[in-house]
């Protein structure tokens, strides 16, 4: 890490380009959503056994959904910005990097883009966009009662976690509105998927090594316990593998999906027994990786094995 002194030196691009090595990695982040936002549309479009969509209905979600997960970035940035003052100094904006004002003005210019974007392709698509930034807004609110949900860990998990089947919602609007139609039979359940997946991601974020336990950092492993909280990750992935399993089914490829799916779920299962064995850092590490994995071939074989021609 550069120090302070250093970086108030640099440019403003180079000092938002160490923020989002930081704080959002867009490379990566850019191939996941991409990933994700492809993935998604197959799914719509199988569900309802239409060809693919052209490449904008793809490229458009794809710029919507990049700009919600930075916007999202900017909502955390928000809620924890006095918890970061306090506990964690070391962040970009409370040592000074970049101000809250500019990351927040950066993730309010992305909105006209974004709608700009997304009615080129269909203008009825505004109305799913609007969806997911009004959610944003009351997640950023912390839906006007701050201190009765940081009192209700799990109340505040599945309040802010619901922005994922709605983020879904647009996605697959991308290819179900834009094809003249409404929701396909069974996009409930790929939608319920994306909110369980959305737990797993978050859960397994903030499960914890004692030894890294900080004050003022909330996990689910300081509130629950290191054990209790990875058995209830890995209930949710076996939940999500459920799900995995019923959408396989929906989109005519139940056995190929299920079996890659059974192979993620083995791999997150494996981990968390092994966290559970010895919580430590590397164990930590790697629940946090596998969740990211997890998701990541959830959706890749919901999407596109059933593409294959040896699938069905």
């Amino acid at each position: 890490m550069v120090a302070p002194a250093v970086e108030a030196q640099l440019s403003v691009g180079r000092r938002l380009w160490i923020y989002q090595g930081e704080r959002f990695p867009l490379i990566r982040t850019a191939l996941l959503l991409a990933v994700f936002t492809a993935a998604s549309i197959n799914v719509s479009a199988q569900l309802a056994a239409r060809p693919l969509p052209s490449f904008p209905s793809y490229l458009v979600a794809f710029l919507a959904v990049l700009t919600f997960f930075f916007q999202l970035r900017v909502c955390d940035e928000i809620k924890d910005a006095d918890d970061d003052r306090r506990y964690r100094p070391e962040r970009p904006i409370p040592r000074g990097l970049v101000s809250l004002r500019l990351i927040v003005g950066i993730g309010i210019a992305a909105v006209p883009f974004a709608a700009a974007a997304t009615a080129m392709l269909d203008v009825r698509l505004l109305g799913p966009l609007a969806l997911v930034w009004l959610w944003l807004a009351l997640m950023t609110a912390e839906f006007f009662v701050p201190a009765w949900l940081k009192a209700r860990p799990f109340v505040y998990l599945v309040s802010h976690m619901l922005i994922m089947p709605l983020i879904d919602l647009f996605v697959t609007a991308c290819e179900w509105l834009a094809a003249g139609g409404g929701p396909p039979d069974g996009l409930w359940l790929f939608l319920t998927l994306s909110f369980v997946n959305g737990c797993v991601l978050e859960i397994g974020r903030k499960i914890y090594a004692p030894e890294n336990e900080r004050p003022g950092v909330e996990t689910y492993s300081a509130l629950l316990g290191p054990r209790r909280a990875t058995l209830l990750w890995s209930a949710i992935l076996v939940v999500a593998f459920g799900l995995l399993v019923m959408v396989a089914v929906a989109v005519r490829a139940p056995w190929l999906v299920s079996a890659l799916g059974l192979c993620g779920l083995a791999a997150g299962l494996t981990c968390g027994w092994l966290f559970l064995r010895h919580p430590v850092p590397a164990a930590q590490r790697r629940i946090d990786a596998v969740a990211g994995l997890w998701v990541l071939a959830c959706y890749g074989s919901a999407g596109f094995a059933p593409l294959l021609p040896f699938a069905r």
